[in-house]
């Protein structure tokens, strides 16, 4: 007897299960048929179906109560704050930019300062250049001088070199060989021959 009504206690739940699938075929397949032809139908009747359902969700109040829980969430106030706050960034940034264009400014300058500076040192250092070889020139060209009073006779030179300033004529004397210079102050007049002798004296000294 047991067996049996467990038996039949089982059958029972399964038909109701079975039904209960029968019930939601019935109904569940029927349903998605219409949504798929409504869709259908108003896509080609040009209606957008997005906006209508954004518009029919809009009216529930479920939609409602969603958004304000969203604003209490994110309430005008905290907004504000997050204004401020990118106001303020963007303050910032714009300060960092102007400090920015100033110091390209001054290494800008620095630059120019330095190029300029440059540009005076090649120069001065061309005409340092110049001297120079102008000074060896002076130099050869005594040396050419010299040669050639140390090539004419005493008695040709010594009256020549009297003529002279004394600072030219001690740079002619005092580069001459020793002998050259005796036999060039024998043919100079005493006063002028003393002269001389005397300032090659202190020169040397």
């Amino acid at each position: 007897m047991r067996k049996k009504g467990k038996q039949t206690g089982i059958d029972e739940l399964e038909e109701d299960k079975i039904g209960k699938f029968q019930w939601f075929l019935v109904i569940f397949i029927p349903l998605v048929f219409a949504l798929i032809v409504a869709l259908i139908v108003f896509t080609v009747a040009g209606v957008n179906v997005m906006d209508k359902a954004k518009e029919m969700t809009a009216k529930i109040p479920l939609t409602d109560l969603l958004q304000k829980e969203e604003e209490k969430a994110n309430p005008p106030q905290e907004m504000g704050k997050d204004s401020k706050r990118l106001a303020k960034l963007e303050t910032e940034i714009k300060d960092k930019e102007e400090e920015i264009e100033k110091l390209e400014s001054i290494i800008d300058t620095r630059d120019k300062a330095f190029q300029k500076a440059e540009a005076e040192k090649q120069q001065l250092q061309a005409e340092l250049n110049q001297l120079k070889e102008s000074q060896d020139g002076s130099k050869q060209a005594l040396k050419d001088i010299i040669r050639t009073y140390e090539t004419m006779a005493p008695k040709k030179s010594a009256p020549i070199i009297s003529e002279m300033n004394d600072e030219d004529a001690l740079k002619i004397l005092a580069s001459m060989k020793a002998d050259t210079l005796a036999k060039v102050l024998e043919q100079m007049a005493t006063s002028d021959a003393a002269r001389f002798t005397k300032k090659l004296t202190d020169q040397s000294s």
